[in-house]
């Protein structure tokens, strides 16, 4: 049986909280809100035919789920919830949802597109299903709170979507209110997720209010692209050297970093940085410049009402990165600093349902 992690009890439910990436599942088990164990294992099936079909590495993730509970001696009918990544479904408000048919069926369509993450609830009803509890996800990839004005994007046949990294949003910005000991619904901030992909989205009294579409808007990131100007972009389209894919591939997966500096590796370019390469140091201060002017845009949305620019993700560690962004950015709010785990937020939102603290909303 799993060991007795310290501040808990044995009256706190056991949770299990899944995320797919593309190339590992993360998984871990949370003794109430305290993490127990956590692995992030590689799939054995993922090449490039399979990162194509997802839905094909359905059973070697979750023999990966069963092998990591056995390893550490959890048993799967003490479980009390299964939490997963929330992906690319319809347009919803931030919160915890019930995993059903309806959320299924639009994952595995790819209703808004395919992502990893869209095998985040298949793999939560994969175990929950059989032992009769709950499968949740929380704030997935398409929470969509903006304002009406966000919706405008300068074409009448196309509206801006939003695709952004709302979990560790939210989080961040429910960690902002505790830390400074006021009611999340008084709080205005700017979120700033900086990883694989990046975010910047104004939090208004706990709602994302708009957001840069995180795969083809904003900053340029270490593998995509962020926003293009539309002129060159049409004409890349139409020289006759990209089909639909390979553009999508070369603005999503090489693009930003690794389209100008051949990688991805954000602690290889500081390396290079700290050995005197010029160019290096151009393009990783470009990046900050977009993320700082990104920052900007949105204090704009609040009308200059902003508490605190909160940044978070895994490039937030770099004090290279931050700041430079801290530097054109201080003069609006107080910068902070707030690292966000992901599965910590994925297991906070299944024991408030678990709880009675918020409701598990209908999809």
């Amino acid at each position: 049986m799993v060991g007795q992690p310290m501040g808990a009890s044995n009256e706190d439910p056991l949770i299990l909280a899944i995320n797919p990436g593309s190339t590992s599942t993360r998984v871990a088990v949370y003794r109430g809100e305290a993490s127990v164990a956590e692995e992030e294992a590689p799939c054995p099936e993922v090449d490039s035919a399979a990162e194509l079909d997802l839905w094909s590495q359905i059973d070697s993730r979750e023999e990966v789920i069963r092998r990591f509970l056995a390893r550490i001696g959890v048993e799967a009918q003490d479980l009390a919830a299964v939490v997963g990544r929330g992906g690319l479904l319809r347009a919803l408000d931030g919160g915890v949802y019930r995993v059903d048919e309806a959320m299924l069926r639009d994952a595995r369509e790819g209703l808004r597109g395919q992502h990893p993450s869209n095998l985040g609830c298949a793999l939560a009803d994969a175990v929950a299903r059989p032992l009769g509890i709950p499968a949740l996800i929380v704030d997935p990839v398409s929470v969509d709170e903006s304002e009406e004005l966000a919706g405008y994007s300068g074409l009448a046949n196309v509206r801006r979507r939003t695709f952004s990294h709302a979990l560790s949003i939210h989080a961040c910005a429910r960690r902002h209110a505790a830390d400074r000991d006021r009611p999340l619904e008084e709080i205005n901030v700017v979120v700033a997720h900086l990883g694989g992909g990046i975010s910047v989205c104004p939090v208004r009294g706990g709602r994302i209010v708009d957001a840069n579409n995180a795969v083809s808007e904003g900053p340029f990131s270490p593998q995509r692209s962020g926003g293009l100007p539309v002129q060159e972009l049409l004409e890349l389209a139409f020289s006759g050297d990209h089909d639909r894919e390979s553009l999508v591939a070369l603005t999503t997966r090489r693009g930003g970093l690794l389209s100008y500096l051949g990688t991805s590796d954000a602690r290889e370019v500081e390396d290079r940085i700290a050995g005197g390469d010029r160019e290096a140091e151009r393009v990783y201060g470009a990046m900050a410049y977009q993320i700082a002017k990104e920052i900007g845009a949105m204090a704009t949305v609040l009308e200059g009402d902003v508490d605190a620019i909160l940044l978070t993700g895994g490039l937030a560690r770099s004090s290279l990165l931050t700041g430079w962004i801290a530097d054109r950015v201080g003069f609006i709010a107080e910068v902070r600093t707030l690292p966000i785990h992901e599965m910590d937020a994925l297991a906070a939102g299944a024991l408030a349902v678990l709880r009675g603290r918020e409701p598990a909303l209908s999809y």
